[in-house]
């Protein structure tokens, strides 16, 4: 008996009548570790999307970015990556102490790929790994459940331009986030970032910000 599929699943693929092509398609690529391909995929990639889940029961997506290597395979399965400096919401990684479960869309979009990876993650403050990601706030650790290539032919080609500049280590001084320039946010700045506006380009409007948003500057 399948615990990937659950009834809903099944309900679906009989109106369809795909059950025997799923019960396939799980035989054939559904994997508890991480292989050599899989694990060179991974840590060449420079984004991810990762899903969490909060404390009502309801799942959100945000994008990961990061320098080549940035998610390191520790074994064949756990990986790690860490957690930059953020709009001080810390709501993935809030939710990720608060629930634990998370999913991972790893993607290719110049030679379409990607890889779906299902676990259980932690985050810490003191992971032996903290000297490794420059700048990190925490490292994430996730324990593999379970991972399978998806078809790639819905995905469009795109061909990265360039890395954020806001990624630690593109600069010698990664420079501040261009929001916490804005004069609404100066007085709830984090004792680490005040009188950096200043230094940094001057106070704007939040105005200004989204000018400077649309121009792809923000």
């Amino acid at each position: 008996m399948s615990n990937h599929y659950g009834a809903k699943h099944r309900e679906l693929q009989d109106a369809f009548e795909t059950r025997k092509l799923a019960d396939r398609m799980e035989e054939v690529i559904i994997r508890d570790e991480i292989g050599e391909e899989e694990q060179a995929f991974i840590e060449s990639r420079v984004m991810f999307f990762l899903s969490t889940v909060d404390h009502n029961g309801q799942p959100t997506v945000s994008y990961k970015g990061g320098a080549p290597g940035f998610v390191k395979v520790i074994d064949n399965t756990t990986i790690a990556f860490p957690s930059y400096d953020g709009n001080g919401m810390f709501y993935s990684m809030g939710n990720i102490k608060e629930t634990a479960k998370v999913g991972i869309l790893f993607i290719d979009f110049e030679t379409p790929h990607r890889i779906r990876f299902h676990g259980e993650a932690s985050v810490s403050t003191d992971d032996p790994l903290m000297s490794e990601f420059n700048e990190a706030d925490m490292v994430v650790r996730v324990k593999l459940s379970k991972m399978w290539i998806n078809c790639p032919r819905y995905i469009h080609k795109y061909e990265l331009k360039e890395l954020s500049h806001y990624v630690p280590g593109q600069k010698e001084e990664t420079p501040l986030a261009g929001w916490k320039r804005v004069d609404l946010m100066q007085d709830v700045l984090a004792p680490k970032d005040q009188g950096r506006p200043e230094k940094e380009g001057g106070i704007i409007t939040i105005e200004e910000w989204i000018d400077d948003v649309k121009k792809g500057e923000g």
